[in-house]
C-alpha cells in the first residue's frame, strides 16, 4: 500500500461522514489523528460554502489548533455539554464496532467527548479494519495512567494477561505525557478478550484514569478500501 493510497482513503472517508452527518446548527465533537485532518478539511469547506453554524468541541490540544486555524467556532463541554455527532478517527475497529483508540495519546478526552454526542462516527483508512481486535493494529490498548500509580497498574495489568509497556517519548527523556498530564502504557494482548468485561476491570484499578477500548460507543464508521465499506450499529459486521 502506498501512502498516497492510504492517505486518500483517509480523505475520502472523511469527506463522505462530513456530508452525511454535519448539518446546519450542528453541535460537533472533533476528534484527533491523522484523518481527522482532512475531517476538519472538509468541514470548512462546507461551511465556508453552505455558510452552516457549526460549533467545534475539540478532544485535544491537536484539535482545537485545527479548529482556530480554519477559523471555525470553538467551544468546550462546559458551554456545550451535549453533541450532537463527534467524527474521531481509529487504530483499529472490528465487525461489532468496538474501537482501540489513543495512538496520539488522546484517548481520555476522546471519550468523554465521544460520550456527550447522541452518535459517534468512526472515520479510517482501510487498515484499520479488522474482524476482530488485534488483527491489524498490534501495539496494544494504550491505558492512562496517573504517574504515582505506574509501577502497581503495570503489575495488576500482567495479573489479567496484558503485557504492558511504558510509552516512550521520541522528541524528549523519559515517557509520553499526555494532555492531562498522565503517562500512557500500551498493553498488549496475545488472545481476544470479551471487550466489555477487560474494560470493566480495568476501570476498576486505581491509578488508571481512562482505556483506549471504545466499546459500544460508536455507532458507523466509514472506510474506503477502493469501494465504500460502511459499517453500521444496526447491521453489524463487514460488508
Amino acid at each position: 500500500m502506498s501512502i498516497s493510497s492510504v492517505e486518500s482513503a483517509k480523505d475520502l472517508a472523511a469527506a463522505q461522514a462530513v456530508k452525511d452527518h454535519v448539518f446546519d446548527g450542528c453541535r460537533l465533537g472533533v476528534g484527533s489523528g491523522s484523518t481527522v485532518v482532512y475531517a476538519v478539511k472538509h468541514l470548512t469547506e462546507l461551511v465556508k460554502q453552505s455558510s452552516f453554524k457549526v460549533t467545534c468541541i475539540p478532544t485535544s490540544f491537536q484539535a482545537c489548533q485545527l479548529i482556530t486555524e480554519n477559523g471555525l467556532e470553538l467551544s468546550d463541554l462546559a458551554r456545550t455539554p451535549e453533541l450532537d455527532v463527534v467524527i474521531d478517527g481509529a487504530d483499529e475497529c472490528d465487525s461489532d464496532l468496538t474501537l482501540i483508540k489513543g495512538g496520539g495519546g488522546c484517548q481520555l478526552q476522546e471519550k468523554i467527548v465521544a460520550s456527550c454526542a447522541k452518535k459517534m462516527v468512526v472515520i479510517a483508512d482501510y487498515r484499520k479494519m479488522s474482524e476482530k481486535l488485534g488483527d491489524q493494529w498490534k501495539k496494544g490498548i494504550p491505558i492512562e495512567v496517573v504517574p504515582m500509580a505506574y509501577v502497581p497498574v503495570m503489575q495488576k495489568l500482567k495479573s489479567l494477561g496484558l503485557h504492558p509497556d511504558l510509552r516512550m517519548a521520541k522528541s524528549k527523556a523519559g515517557p509520553v505525557v499526555t494532555d492531562n498530564g498522565n503517562f500512557v502504557f500500551d498493553a498488549k494482548f496475545e488472545y481476544p478478550y470479551d471487550w466489555n468485561d477487560l474494560e470493566t476491570k480495568l476501570c476498576k484499578i486505581p491509578g488508571i484514569v481512562e482505556t483506549g477500548l471504545f466499546v459500544d460507543m460508536a455507532d458507523v464508521a466509514y472506510f474506503w478500501t477502493g469501494r465504500w465499506v460502511c459499517v453500521c450499529e444496526e447491521e453489524k459486521g463487514l460488508v
